[in-house]
């Protein structure tokens, strides 16, 4: 046999997928080329963005996660009871663990996409990228959106509704816009380190509040009977608290050693299902069945001042992390290529600085249109959270492995999984969109553009 033949032999399909996901020898296979690298060689650059280490990485997602998601649990447990609650936080947290880690398997196998429209490129070329570009800018708006209606709740509640809500919604828009400024993941990174101690902090704080305190809230629930509407919005703002995959391209791109990605995701994933579960179980424990949401403010006058003060950087922060990335998408779409994206002139600055504010200032108007705080997040994790925490990288999967899903036992329960994480997302997308536009219809607790006091 001809050495050419026993070569094609060798690299053939059935040979593609027998090393792990993460050696470097997979990125060998299907080489881009309609993409490049979305920074290029930075030997010389003025600007380099692949800098981060994986624990650093791993802050920021811990940052970019763990801040709005975690203030709605207990309410959540309220909902549907403390049993069936703590199930959907652990398993959809383990879900969302495997669902991180394929897409990890995506970006290695496809060194070159930076965002989730990248990976819609490869799915389904121009027509992929156009409505993933879209849905991913929409739900950073979204959520950095509710990341600023966290914020007006906060200085209500320290300043006993010093000012009009408006007003504090402003002032968010100007910080958060302050602390998107660099360009660098690097340099967010030791922001997200203050917003990791932060949402650490502020949340023992509330337990031991409220432990101590005992509000005559009602008594706690192990089940509870309740209607499909609230039940399903409650589940869907478990979703969003592990509604970081989004921005995991970003993160991976801008690491000095991709690879080290599955350190990074599992250092997230274990502390937020370890602090969502003992967080939630107790603030219910002891805050009881009318437990508030955002959760700060279960304990009392005093403390809950406390308890928003020490959490002011984990809701400023945890949003700039989720704008950061969503700026960056943009960035790199205008500039990929270029010499641009590594120069510091008044050119490349300024794109930086103007897509920063256009950001920022469209997600004020969404906090402001849509003041009620739970049912943000529903309406958010049933647009988008079903699709780029579960629906997408399902898919992703699928089309990696297309050809061997009867290949082994092992491939035939992968596909199973993977096919189950995309009916988990179209699910939860269906189902959450109806139940989230119902409950917002029904909720007359404030209008839009409203200066009345949303802390109550």
């Amino acid at each position: 046999m001809a050495s050419s033949e026993v070569k094609d032999i060798e690299c053939g399909p059935e040979q593609r997928h027998e090393k792990p996901p993460f050696e470097d020898d997979n990125l060998k296979e299907d080489p881009p080329s309609v993409e490049v690298d979305p920074f290029g060689a930075e030997e010389t650059a003025e600007v380099k963005y692949k800098t981060l280490a994986w624990w650093q990485c791993g802050i920021l997602m811990i940052a970019e996660t763990v801040s709005v998601g975690v203030l709605s649990l207990p309410a959540t447990l309220a909902t549907i009871g403390l049993i069936p609650a703590l199930i959907l936080i652990v398993g959809l947290g383990l879900v969302s663990t495997y669902s991180g880690y394929v897409i990890g398997q995506f970006r290695q196998r496809y060194p070159f996409v930076h965002s989730m429209a990248d990976a819609g490129f490869i799915l389904m070329g121009p027509i992929g990228r156009a409505v993933i570009e879209v849905a991913q800018l929409l739900f950073f708006l979204f959520a950095c959106g509710s990341h600023i209606l966290t914020f007006t709740v906060m200085m209500n509640t320290l300043t006993d509704h010093g000012t009009c809500s408006i007003v504090f919604g402003v002032v968010g828009l100007i910080l958060c816009l302050i602390f998107s400024l660099p360009r660098t993941m690097k340099n967010v990174s030791w922001l997200g380190f203050i917003s990791f101690l932060s949402v650490f902090i502020a949340v023992v704080t509330t337990m031991v509040a409220v432990g101590v305190e005992r509000p005559d809230y009602g008594d706690m629930m192990l089940t509870r009977k309740t209607s499909f509407t609230n039940g399903f919005s409650a589940v869907t703002n478990i979703v969003f608290a592990y509604c970081g995959h989004p921005g995991f391209f970003g993160f991976i791109a801008e690491m000095k050693e991709p690879k080290d990605f599955p350190k990074s995701l599992c250092m997230l994933q274990a502390f937020e299902i370890v602090l969502y579960t003992v967080a939630s179980a107790v603030i219910y424990r002891y805050a009881g069945q009318n437990v508030a949401s955002p959760a700060l403010g279960s304990a009392g006058p005093v403390m809950r001042k406390v308890a928003y003060g020490l959490a002011i950087p984990t809701i400023v922060i945890a949003g700039v992390v989720l704008g950061h990335v969503a700026i960056k998408n943009v960035y790199v779409r205008m500039l990929r290529g270029t010499d641009m994206m590594h120069r510091r002139d008044w050119r490349s600055t300024g794109i930086w600085i103007g897509l920063g504010t256009v950001f920022w200032i469209v997600a004020w108007i969404i906090a402001s249109a849509i003041p009620v705080f739970s049912n943000l997040l529903g309406l958010v994790s049933a647009l988008f959270v079903s699709w780029f925490s579960f629906g997408l990288p399902g898919i992703f999967w699928l089309y990696m492995y297309w050809g061997e899903y009867f290949k082994s036992p092992m491939k035939i329960i992968l596909t199973l999984a993977n096919l189950g994480l995309v009916v988990h997302g179209i699910m939860i997308c269906a189902l959450g969109l109806w139940v989230s536009g119902v409950a917002i219809h029904n909720d007359d607790a404030s209008g839009s553009f409203s200066c009345a006091n949303n802390a109550i």
